[in-house]
């Protein structure tokens, strides 16, 4: 069964940069697929950024050229480089997986505080 630890969450003032990291165990990590998501009180879960077993990245409009998602499956761990931070960015993030092939098992990790305030 996978399981996902994510860490690097904070308070950090707007303009300031995190990077968050989910470390996964029990999983072909190599072959997952690795996303973020984030959510705020009151609101859905939203992807933020995803990248694939072959390196393949995407992410939402509004993190474009201020957030980075990279993967070392040499550690099992997959990264979100945070830089230019806006207040809008606070949120719980989560880590999600799922295999790319059957039987495509998926997890959620238990989430990361991220606050930006002045």
């Amino acid at each position: 069964q996978v399981q996902l630890v994510e860490s690097g969450g904070g308070l950090v003032q707007p303009g300031g940069s995190l990077r968050l990291s989910c470390a996964a165990s029990g999983s072909i990590f190599s072959r997952s697929l690795v996303a973020w998501y984030r959510q705020s009180p009151g609101k859905t879960r939203d992807l933020v950024a995803s990248i694939t077993g072959g390196g393949n990245t995407n992410y939402v409009d509004s993190v474009k050229g201020r957030f980075t998602i990279s993967r070392d499956n040499a550690k099992n761990t997959v990264y979100l480089q945070m830089n230019s931070l806006k207040l809008e960015d606070t949120a719980v993030y989560f880590c999600y997986t799922r295999l790319e092939y059957w039987p495509y098992d998926a997890a959620w990790g238990q989430g990361t505080q991220v606050t930006v305030s002045s």
